[in-house]
Order: C-alpha cells, then sequence, then structure tokens
C-alpha cells in the first residue's frame, strides 16, 4: 500500500492546464495531436495514511483527435484523448521501504465544447475576416474506465468509473493579449471494486477554477502564463469518510509554435503552488500537433 489514488492519471485530474481551450476554429477542421508529459515529484496523503516519504515518477503518452462543426449554428467541437502512463511509486510503509511498477492504457477521455457567445459556426471564407473579442463557452469533459484495472492493486492505470466535468469558460482577446477563465465541477461515479476487490470508494465533487494570459507574438505563434485551483475530492471508503479533500493550486506556462502550415509544436511546464493533500508534481509536456480543413464541396 504506497498509494492514495486507484489510477495513474486520476491524481491529474483536477490538474490540467489548457490555455486557450474555447478558441474558434474554422467548421470542418481536424487534428491529430501526439502528446508527452513527464511527472515528478511528492504525494502528500491523508495524515493518517501511514506511508512516509510518497513519491512517484510517471510518463504518459496520449493520442488525441480533434473536429470542429457547427452546431445551431454556434461554433462547437469534440476531441478523444487515449493516454497510456507508466511510472513508479515509492515510499516508506512502517519503516520500510517498498517500490512499485505500473503501466498500461489509462481511461480514456471525450471533450465536447459549444461557444454560445462570439463563435459562431464559421466556414474558412467567413473565419479569415473574423476577429477575435468576447467569448462565452460551455464543455463537458467525460472519463471512460476504459483503462487497465485489477482490484488486487491499489494503484492500476485505470480508475474503475467515470467522471464527468461540466464546465464554463470565458475568453477575451485584447490585441496581441487574451485572457481565459474556465470554471467548472468534477463528479465521479462509485468504485464498487477498490482494493482490495471488495471496498466500495466514492470521491466527493471537485471544484476548479482556471485561468491564463496570453500574448501572441504573430497568429499560431504564442505564450501562456497558466494558473488555476482546485478544492474538494474527499474521499468515503466502505461509509467511512477520509480526510483527503484537496485545496490546492499551480502556475506554469506553455508556449505554441508553428512549424509549418499543418504542424505545430506545444510545449508546457507547470509546479505545484500550493499543495495541502494530493500529488505534488513538476510536470514536463511536449506535443506535436497535425491539422487540416476539410474540402469544399
Amino acid at each position: 500500500m504506497i498509494s492514495v489514488s486507484s489510477g495513474l492519471l486520476p491524481l491529474l485530474t483536477a490538474q490540467s492546464l489548457t490555455p486557450r481551450a474555447y478558441l474558434i476554429t474554422p467548421t470542418g477542421s481536424n487534428a491529430i495531436i501526439l502528446s508527452f508529459g513527464y511527472n515528478s515529484g511528492g504525494i502528500l496523503p491523508d495524515p493518517t495514511f501511514p506511508v512516509a516519504n510518497l513519491t512517484a515518477q510517471f510518463q504518459t503518452p496520449v493520442l488525441s483527435v480533434y473536429r470542429s462543426f457547427g452546431f445551431f449554428s454556434r461554433s462547437a467541437n469534440v476531441s478523444v484523448s487515449l493516454p497510456y502512463g507508466y511510472g513508479h511509486f515509492q515510499g516508506s510503509v512502517l519503516g520500510s521501504d517498498a517500490r512499485i511498477s505500473r503501466s498500461g492504457l489509462a481511461d480514456s477521455q471525450i471533450r465536447l465544447s459549444v461557444n454560445l457567445h462570439g463563435g459562431p459556426a464559421m466556414k474558412l471564407p467567413a473565419f479569415v475576416k473574423y476577429r477575435e473579442r468576447t467569448i462565452v463557452g460551455a464543455s463537458v469533459t467525460m472519463v471512460t474506465p476504459t483503462g487497465q484495472f485489477d482490484p488486487g492493486r491499489l494503484v492500476n492505470p485505470g480508475a474503475n468509473r467515470w467522471g464527468f466535468k461540466p464546465e464554463a469558460g470565458l475568453a477575451r482577446r485584447l490585441g496581441k493579449w487574451a485572457l481565459d477563465a474556465y470554471g467548472g465541477v468534477w463528479l465521479f461515479t462509485t468504485n464498487s471494486q477498490f482494493y482490495p476487490g471488495t471496498s466500495v470508494r466514492k470521491q466527493n465533487p471537485i471544484a476548479s477554477l482556471e485561468f491564463h494570459l496570453s500574448y501572441y507574438f504573430r497568429p499560431r505563434l504564442w505564450a501562456s502564463f497558466d494558473s488555476n485551483f482546485w478544492s474538494g475530492g474527499s474521499t468515503v471508503m466502505n461509509g467511512v469518510s477520509n480526510d483527503d479533500g484537496a485545496r490546492n493550486s499551480r502556475v506554469g506556462g506553455t508556449v505554441a509554435v508553428p512549424i509549418s502550415r499543418h504542424q505545430a509544436l506545444k510545449f508546457s511546464a507547470n509546479w505545484g503552488a500550493l499543495v495541502r493533500i494530493g500529488g505534488n508534481f513538476t510536470t514536463v509536456t511536449a506535443g506535436w500537433q497535425y491539422s487540416w480543413i476539410d474540402r469544399p464541396r
């Protein structure tokens, strides 16, 4: 027993930092994204948890696909992400050092986003004349229990539960500057096969806020300062509540660099600014994107 989580990626669920998440693209836009994330740091468990000096180091390659479309004349898009997780966890249990490794397919993620104001559905000719001002959007992210899960293990790539995050977002463009603010809440279903396979584990909702300040050096070349804050997520094990709710925040930065008409690179790094309970990781991510727009019919 050297972890407070039932999955590799749930450790990062509320920690994500995604600038320009409600950016408008022409209808019929498509993208394939390959990214690789490296995470390293400590885990601060419930004070009653009998593990000390708990640390983790794991990697998360992710394949994502993106598609934009019109939804009742509004710009909308859907993305699907398929992650793979592998890493090492170590700590001290009752004075004895312990170390484990895990790898496998993690839970997939689907995100549907719709722009409610300032983002009409546009074909490419109209989009060329479009100038971003104020955008109000909404999204729903769903994490599906498709990852590998063994109820006899406390640490798994998958979490054996569903997760849902409804979110509202506001984006404001002022010349070369852009400000993004999002607010949402993570909701989770019950894992009725938690370690050692007969435990019932519930997790309370996690409220999250996210802020980004971006600067465009030229079209498609931009950098951003990123921050977030989340609170909640305490667990209930077999009807017993645990004092393991988070009240954490992270800060970091992102840079997007176009390398051709269809390709771009994105680099990001972030770390814990305030961590009460949970993962205190330094995360570095690099991604490659290939995008294209449907040909006119």
